[in-house]
């Protein structure tokens, strides 16, 4: 059971429609290479060609400079993926991110996520000098103006077809009695049309943090879809659980991991049931997938799920 909120969204591209159709979604993520050819990154992605939704390129990830964000989706475009830019808050103020938005419109990109960014001290160029001008909201609202009202913040005119579709991040919790998600409230009223999260692989936590926005009437106005990770062993699950914020991963798929004959098919299979139980779910539009250490496993999950039909 996919969403089933009938929220307008932007006709701007596959994912849009499906989104907008109500049908379960699967986006995947890569990071741009640091090279300056980029066909083996292309051939990297072409097996999520037609698999996945979309593909999100990732703007400057764990703060280490790659190939822009920007160029490597239009060349994913080109190769007849679809992209979703993402743009950090940490490396350009609102001039420069209004240049690449008006950019990624020009070249055609139409799935824009705006994210805060790690911060420079976690990256191998700590001296780094991080920007955040504005938060990911603020970069939001103005996209969002950019697209409704052809129109940059002091009121320039934009020529053009501007119409996007904008998305921001969230971290799922198992919601206390009192939860109210403010900040997935502010995305909301800035314009976001729909949100990937950070791992969640706890079905249980899931269906409570969808039955909470569902409450609230925050799943009925954007877009949901879950964190998933196909993880390759037991010690790549425990790091994930304890050093990335906001991970949350159940001990008994850790312990599955650990007496696994073979790790890596087990996380598979692990990845596969967990997309399938939030196929099921409603106010859960779809899932994100994210395996930067198991890259391989994407394109295989997303097929033998068999939920994006």
């Amino acid at each position: 059971m996919a969403d089933s909120s009938s929220s307008s969204l932007p006709q701007v591209g596959e994912l849009a429609r499906r989104l907008a159709s109500g049908k379960f979604v699967v986006t995947a993520e890569m990071s741009p290479p640091v090279s300056t050819d980029l066909s083996e990154f292309l051939a990297k992605a072409a097996p999520l060609k037609g698999v996945a939704a979309a593909v999100n390129i990732t703007d400057g990830a764990g703060a280490k400079a790659h190939v822009s964000s920007l160029v490597t989706a239009h060349f994913l475009k080109q190769s007849g993926i679809e992209p979703i830019l993402q743009m950090t808050c940490r490396d350009r103020n609102r001039l420069a991110l209004e240049g690449d938005l008006l950019g990624a419109m020009a070249l055609g990109i139409r799935n824009i996520l705006v994210l805060t960014g790690d911060n420079p001290s976690a990256g191998d160029q700590p001296e780094a000098k991080g920007v955040f001008d504005l938060k990911s909201s603020e970069v939001v609202k103005i996209a969002d103006a950019m697209r409704k009202q052809h129109k940059l913040p002091p009121g320039t005119e934009i020529k053009g077809d501007t119409n996007v579709l904008l998305g921001g991040a969230d971290a799922p919790i198992d919601p206390p009695t009192d939860w109210t998600p403010k900040s997935l409230i502010d995305k909301v009223n800035a314009g976001v049309d729909f949100v990937q999260t950070q791992f969640c692989m706890d079905i249980g936590v899931v269906k409570r943090y969808a039955q909470r926005l569902l409450d609230l009437g925050i799943a009925q106005k954007l877009k949901v879809l879950i964190g998933v990770a196909p993880m390759p062993s037991a010690r790549s699950g425990r790091w994930m659980k304890e050093k990335l914020f906001g991970t949350i991963i159940p001990d008994a798929f850790i312990d599955r991991l650990e007496k696994a004959a073979d790790p890596k098919a087990e996380g598979k299979k692990i990845a596969v049931e967990v997309l399938q139980e939030l196929a099921t779910i409603k106010g859960i539009a779809g899932a994100h997938i994210m395996a930067p250490t198991f890259p391989s496993a994407v394109p295989d999950v997303i097929t033998e799920a068999g939920v994006m039909k």
